[in-house]
């Protein structure tokens, strides 16, 4: 069978930009949240919370793909940084939750905006279409890795509970992430 050197070179080609743009995304948002006092994994931390309220630090390590070491050896540094405090459950004292301080609180909600407009501003030359087009591929591919890396799970679960296939993630993003106002703001600014 003769290999077909078109598409063997598309496959290394799409190997090498999945890569290089993954690295360049982190590079890009390090230097954008650096200018809150943020690296990117304390955004990360704080945007959790900020979305869905006080969180065990295994589910944030879920949420942000860690294992629960380093996101506990995280936490310890946001502790000792006044970002995040923990907390103890009064029924049950082996459940911990982390929740955001003032001071986490003002640095994370400015940095989701920036964020927010830069990933706008990365995708403006882009077609609504082909960034659909995009989406829908990217989340295939991010659901086959997660097959790999975890065998015993169904694809079709994988899929179900992938939160960024979810058709409101916006609504939620913009009722829970975004400050009041800033999709009004936006509009404005757009005219």
């Amino acid at each position: 069978m003769a290999i077909n050197v078109e598409q063997e070179n598309t496959v290394l080609r799409l190997r090498l930009l999945l890569r290089r743009v993954g690295d360049a995304l982190a590079l890009c948002q390090d230097s954008l949240y650096s200018k809150y006092g943020l690296t990117s994994e304390q955004f990360g931390v704080l945007a959790s919370i900020k979305s869905r309220g006080p969180l065990r630090p295994s589910d944030l390590a879920v949420i942000l793909e860690r294992s629960v070491n380093s996101m506990s050896m995280l936490i310890d540094r946001m502790v000792k940084a006044g970002l995040v405090r923990r907390t103890r459950d009064r029924k049950d004292r082996r459940v911990v939750t982390v929740s955001s301080t003032d001071k986490g609180k003002t640095a994370v909600e400015p940095a989701i905006v920036a964020g927010w407009e830069l990933i706008h501003e990365i995708l403006s030359p882009v077609s609504y279409d082909d960034q659909r087009a995009l989406a829908n591929t990217l989340e295939t591919i991010k659901c086959e890795l997660a097959a790999y890396l975890n065998p015993e799970m169904d694809k079709a679960e994988i899929i179900k509970s992938s939160y960024t296939n979810d058709p409101d993630l916006y609504k939620r993003m913009l009722k829970n992430v975004l400050p009041p106002g800033y999709e009004a703001k936006r509009k404005r600014r757009e005219k």
